[in-house]
Parts: C-alpha cells; sequence; structure tokens
C-alpha cells in the first residue's frame, strides 16, 4: 500500500460537459432566471421518466416534502390529513424526511427496516396503526433508501384498508423499478431530490410527482406563497390565469400578490432546472453505470463478507451510494475503518442514524423507542457507504477493493 498512489474518490461527483455549459448559457442568453421555460420542460420530461401525468419542481427535497404534506392538510379530501395527524416512516433516513412531517404539523411514528434494503417491516406498519388508532394515522411515508424499493403493494394495499395515503420518498431513487415501474409513481405522491450526491444531480433542487391533478394544482399556489395564480408561464395578460377567473369581478387585483394560503416560497430557478435538464438525458447511462459498479464491487467485496453485510445487488435498483454493514462479532470499528479509508482519499458517510434514537434533534423520542428499533438502531451505528457513482472507472474500484484488502489485512494483524 505504501507505494499505491492515492487519489480521492467522492462519494458523488459532479462534471460540467458540454451539455450543462450549453443549458447554462441558454439561461444566460434568454434572459430570465426565475423558473420559466426551463423549468416548465423539466416538469414534463421527469413526470413522463417517472410515469406520472404531473411533476413540480421545488428549491429542495425537504422542500418537495412538506409542499406535499401541506398539500394533503390543505385538501379536503383528506380528512385525516390534520395537524397533529400521525404519519409512519422509517426511523432510517436522511433526517429532512422526519424534519418534514414536523414542520408541517403531523407527528412521525417509526417502524423498523429489513436489514439488508431498509425498506419498511409491513407487518410492523400494520401493527403501528393498530396500536396508534386507525382513525388517528393520516398516511404511510416509506423510504426508498439507496435505491432500494419499499413492498408498495403491500403498503397500498394497507393504506387502502384503513383510509391512508401513500407518500414516496424517493430523493434517493431515481429510476428504480418496482415491478416494472419507476418508484415515485405508484403512491399518491413522491418526493425527489436532485443534491450533488444524488443520482440525477442539479446542485440543490427537488420535485414532486403524482397523478392527482386537483393536489398538483394546489401545490403550484402552495410552492409559490399561496398565491391566487398556479401557473409557471402566467398568462393574465390574455385573461386565462385561473386566479383571474376566479376572483374575476372583485377590482383591481393581480393574483400574483393575493393570497390564498399561508405556505412558503418554494420556486426554482431556471438555472438548477437547466441543469436538471441536461442530467436527464443521462438518465440512462448514470442507472447502467452505477449498477455495474455495484455489481462488480458486490462480487469482489465477497472476500469480506465474514465482516460485511454486502449489499444485494438487483438490476432494477438505482443505486445512490454503495453502503456495508458491519457485521455483529467482527471486531471492526467503524469510526476507525472509516478515517483509514478517508486517509487513503476513498470518501465515506455513516448511514445517517436512526431517528428517535441517535439523532440529538429528535432526542425528545429516544425513551418512546428505546429497544423497539432493533435494526435501526444497528444499521444506524454500524453501516457506512462509500461512492458507486457513473464517473467512477474500473480503476477506482480496483483501489477501493487494495485499500480495504490493506487496512482489514493489518486490523487482523
Amino acid at each position: 500500500m505504501d507505494n499505491m498512489q492515492a487519489r480521492r474518490i467522492q462519494v458523488g461527483d459532479f462534471r460540467m460537459d458540454a451539455d450543462e455549459k450549453e443549458a447554462i448559457l441558454d439561461v444566460i442568453n434568454g434572459g430570465r432566471i426565475s423558473e420559466w421555460q426551463k423549468t416548465k420542460e423539466f416538469e414534463k420530461v421527469f413526470a413522463n421518466y417517472i410515469g406520472t401525468k404531473h411533476c413540480l419542481a421545488v428549491s429542495s427535497g425537504t422542500s418537495a416534502l412538506i409542499l406535499g404534506l401541506l398539500a394533503l392538510f390543505y385538501d379536503d379530501r383528506f380528512p385525516k390529513a390534520r395537524k397533529g395527524a400521525k404519519i409512519i416512516t422509517s426511523p432510517v433516513t436522511y433526517i429532512s424526511t422526519a424534519s418534514a412531517i414536523v414542520l408541517s404539523g403531523y407527528e412521525p411514528v417509526f417502524v423498523d427496516i429489513d436489514e439488508k434494503t431498509f425498506k419498511l417491516k409491513t407487518e410492523e406498519v400494520r401493527n403501528a396503526i393498530e396500536q396508534h388508532g386507525p382513525g388517528n394515522v393520516a398516511g404511510i411515508l416509506p423510504v426508498h433508501l439507496m435505491g432500494y424499493p419499499n413492498d408498495l403493494d403491500e403498503l397500498i394495499e394497507i393504506a387502502n384498508e384503513y383510509d391512508l395515503f401513500v407518500f414516496e420518498d424517493s430523493a434517493q431513487a431515481h429510476g428504480s423499478l418496482y415491478k416494472g415501474k419507476r418508484t415515485g409513481s405508484l403512491g399518491l405522491l413522491s418526493d425527489f431530490s436532485f443534491y450533488i450526491a444524488h443520482n440525477i444531480q442539479a446542485g440543490e433542487m427537488g420535485c414532486i410527482t403524482t397523478n392527482d391533478g386537483r393536489l398538483y394544482r394546489l401545490m403550484k399556489q402552495l410552492k409559490a406563497n399561496g398565491r391566487a395564480c398556479n401557473c409557471i408561464l402566467c398568462t393574465r395578460s390574455k385573461g386565462e390565469c385561473p386566479g383571474i377567473k376566479k376572483y374575476d369581478g372583485m377590482g383591481d387585483y393581480d393574483p400574483r400578490f393575493t393570497h390564498e394560503y399561508i405556505t412558503y416560497n418554494f420556486k426554482v430557478t431556471e438555472f438548477t432546472s437547466a441543469l436538471a435538464l441536461s442530467q436527464m438525458k443521462k438518465a440512462e447511462w448514470i442507472f447502467q453505470s452505477r449498477s455495474k459498479n455495484v455489481k462488480y464491487l458486490t462480487e469482489q467485496m465477497k472476500q469480506f463478507d465474514h465482516i460485511f453485510s454486502l449489499p444485494p445487488y438487483d438490476p432494477d435498483v438505482s443505486y445512490l451510494a454503495y453502503t456495508l454493514i458491519i457485521k455483529p462479532g467482527s471486531h471492526v470499528d467503524r469510526k476507525n475503518l472509516r478515517k483509514a479509508l478517508e486517509d487513503h482519499g476513498i470518501e465515506t458517510r455513516p448511514l445517517f442514524g436512526c431517528i428517535p434514537t441517535q439523532q440529538p434533534a429528535f432526542s425528545y423520542l429516544k425513551s418512546q423507542y428505546e429497544g423497539r428499533l432493533p435494526v435501526a438502531d444497528y444499521i444506524g451505528s454500524h453501516a457506512f457507504y462509500i461512492g458507486c457513482h457513473q464517473y467512477m472507472e474500473k480503476t477506482d474500484l480496483d483501489y477501493i477493493l487494495d485499500v480495504f484488502s490493506d487496512i482489514l489485512k493489518q486490523n487482523r494483524d
């Protein structure tokens, strides 16, 4: 290892290729940087890719979560979606999933997860509904962590039985397939994130997908401070704007500055929409490249399967990263291992932590969940991930394998 040339292998990478540069120049030359034609075009392309009727671009994946949850609260078709209602979700996810639930006025309920694919245990979902009372639970928010889909057929069946909504958190699952359909197309709503380390990248951006036209129109208003006008390319000059039609005869007013709801500004810029749009041209290449890298790593990492639980390979999964779980009794310390990998230029990240028991922001729930989420607790303290992104070459993968071999050999010695 001493004579091995160190390199930097990041969890995610973004490269400003010709397509991205041209997209940015188009925005500059167009003279409009707030959301406009590029945003509208991206929404059409992404909805078509996922397989939904509608897509709405917003400022981040967190914004998408909050926007969708607020829309359910404001839509009178969902009377259970009231302040204080409970939403069942995963304890192991990026914290914005749980934070969005709280910030939108709901209460998160955490159930344990599968130890390999991190999906919700459906029987525990049902038990949680019964425990908290079906009338007090509004919905289920499964997280397709690291690209692995949840058992959506079962969750939707449970939701229908108890009159709940299913809101997919697909922030890390752009392109993953569940029984031939894209994640993000099966629930009532779904959020996506285009953060820099994710499969489709725009720096900071998100979106929400749905087949429900009424929710879609409502969310268009809510993402723009609840204004009466819900169009991106406003047609008020032609007298066709829905806001103008709704308040016709009420005097001199502008629907962009007449507000029907108390909410937020989640609009995007044309720059981020343009970057995301250019990335969509590469979506299949990104998917296949990450899949190939995960397959190769897993085949080669089998030599360490006595130490790590390796990520199951599935060609239908759009992988965010390469996740490893240190097995019980292996005597490998996660903190020391991550430091050793970082010292050799391999970026790592812990797998978020179990939210109600290991995240300080949710410490008020710790006593309530202590001992009730054994898998999540273990994964939260023993799992970590490295990159598998599309710009990694075989030499990078082999370097990772050599570094692991050297570090683990030293650990044995």
